[in-house]
């Protein structure tokens, strides 16, 4: 629904819609009748309620009878913004695989977004001890350090990224799976990516 136009008000109703609006928006609610007519010099209050009844006739404003402040005012509901994260691309919980950005767009609005934040797919079964099996949607909070036992998104010396727990021991990093049937991986360097704040599954 569009919002009502003022295009058609006088500037003495154009002046009085907008008082209306700031007060509404100020305090949260409208003004009193008595009000509008101080704010305005308008000694009557039947001068202040033609105004008013021409702001409801052109669907600017509402009014509840007997009900003094009970002013609403007419506009289209805002839409709510849509709480979205890119999908940078994919992530290996298996066998490391080059990590590729693309454009993907995941859209929910239940998880809170801020620039940080970041969403991978997940590829494989190294996780699923952990909850985590392919095909689920991983959330990362972006940092460049973790601490042991952390589930994180990394980057090794051959631009391949992954998700495993982190483990920081004797001059070497070990990404652990969470699959018992599976070894861990022992880099040398690892560029840290993030940290594992949530996980989305489409069922």
């Amino acid at each position: 629904m569009a919002r009502p136009s003022t295009a058609a008000l006088t500037p003495r109703q154009k002046d009085i819609y907008q008082f209306i609006r700031e007060k509404i928006q100020t305090r949260g609610y409208g003004p009193t009748v008595r009000e509008i007519g101080q704010e305005f010099e308008i000694n009557s209050p039947n001068g202040v309620m033609c105004h008013l009844k021409a702001l409801q006739k052109k669907g600017l404003i509402h009014r509840e009878p007997n009900m003094s402040r009970a002013i609403q005012i007419f506009e289209s509901a805002k839409p709510k913004p849509k709480s979205t994260l890119r999908i940078l691309g994919t992530i290996a919980a298996g066998t490391p695989i080059e990590a590729v950005e693309d454009a993907e767009v995941l859209d929910f609005e239940e998880w809170q977004q801020d620039s940080e934040t970041f969403a991978l797919r997940v590829k494989g079964d190294s996780m699923i001890e952990a909850h985590i099996d392919e095909g689920d949607i991983v959330i990362i909070k972006r940092q460049q350090t973790a601490s042991n036992g952390q589930i994180v998104a990394v980057l090794d010396d051959q631009n391949e990224a992954t998700l495993k727990k982190f483990y920081r021991e004797k001059g070497k990093f070990r990404l652990e799976p969470c699959n018992r049937n599976l070894k861990p991986i022992i880099r040398s360097k690892v560029d840290i990516m993030g940290i594992l704040v949530g996980v989305v599954r489409r069922v």
